[in-house]
């Protein structure tokens, strides 16, 4: 399906609008990937059906298409496509509805379609107390054991701030984080260079005083403890042996974080270094910083993508 040719530019442009969706809403990378998938074979439909424009899809057109999906023969297997298949093809059907619904390019009425078995999901962000009170953790006493010197819980303490004030201050994803270099940051002009972004897409992203000054404390007071033999790294996050950090372990230690803060509506909550990303966002539009720009700071390729988050900030106001 992948391989399906889809001459529509608006068409394609819905197709990356999408999956940047999915990936704002927390889905896995494996969903992210897959969903757009089985929705360009919808779309490759609704281009033989001569639609032009999105705005053009009805419920019979949706209806139709999976009619004779159903009766499909497997293109690898041979025979009808399996029920879990069925069900991923309506997964993505739905969800691109929504999709569609949420960013004002159409209204359309719920569908009801067999095998349906969806998951939906709510992407969660953290209020600005929250996050305040994550930051406050790192002032607190850490989980220790006998072998557990000062000195390493206070680096831990400061790579700890530095990876808030870059996955919530900066919005930086993940996979960013951890690809990050000291020379990512340009100290003159408080600039954060993201080099390593989604579809490899490289954007500069402001950084604030008070983030500034944890990763001037981590990088110039801290981390060489760690470096240890490996001087020629310039990674930004390593590990106590001076090795590259992985996105696993940034996100244990704000699990860690989450605990200590003894808040128990915070504690029930499920986050992740995404969530960090997530909550920046709304507190952005919160603040009056107009779509566009909130846009180019977390490095999504269309606007629609970034429109969940008026939805966020609404709910927060509530």
């Amino acid at each position: 399906m992948k391989k399906l040719p889809l001459s529509n530019p608006n068409f394609r442009y819905l197709e990356q609008s999408f999956s940047e969706w999915l990936d704002i809403l927390g889905y896995a990378p494996t969903t992210v990937y897959g969903l757009p998938i089985h929705v360009r074979e919808l779309l490759v439909y609704l281009e033989q059906q001569e639609l032009k424009n999105i705005n053009q899809l009805e419920t019979y057109h949706i209806k139709d298409y999976y009619k004779k999906l159903s009766i499909r023969t497997n293109n690898i297997k041979g025979g009808a496509l399996s029920n879990s298949h069925l069900n991923k093809h309506i997964q993505a059907i739905r969800k691109f509805c929504e999709y569609l619904r949420q960013v004002g390019r159409i209204e359309l009425p719920e569908i009801t379609l067999k095998n349906e078995k969806i998951e939906e999901r709510k992407p969660e962000h953290l209020t600005r107390e929250e996050i305040q009170e994550l930051f406050n953790s790192t002032q607190k006493e850490y989980p220790r054991n006998s072998r557990t010197s000062e000195e390493f819980i206070t680096t831990l303490k400061a790579r700890d701030r530095a990876m808030l004030a870059i996955c919530y201050g900066c919005g930086a994803r993940r996979t960013e984080t951890v690809s990050l270099t000291i020379g990512d940051i340009n100290w003159d002009r408080s600039i954060l260079h993201i080099r390593k972004g989604k579809r490899y897409k490289e954007r500069l992203v402001p950084i604030s005083k008070q983030s500034l000054k944890h990763l001037q404390e981590w990088i110039y007071d801290y981390r060489p403890i760690w470096i240890n033999n490996n001087r020629k790294s310039d990674t930004l996050f390593i590990s106590e042996r001076g090795t590259k950090l992985s996105g696993q372990t940034l996100l244990m230690r704000l699990k860690i974080l989450q605990e200590l803060t003894e808040n128990t509506t915070l504690i029930n909550k499920e986050i992740g270094l995404h969530t960090l990303r997530h909550s920046i966002a709304t507190h952005l539009l919160q603040a009056g910083m107009p779509l566009e720009s909130i846009s180019r700071f977390l490095g999504h390729s269309s606007l629609e993508s970034t429109q969940l988050y008026t939805h966020l900030a609404k709910q927060e106001e509530l």
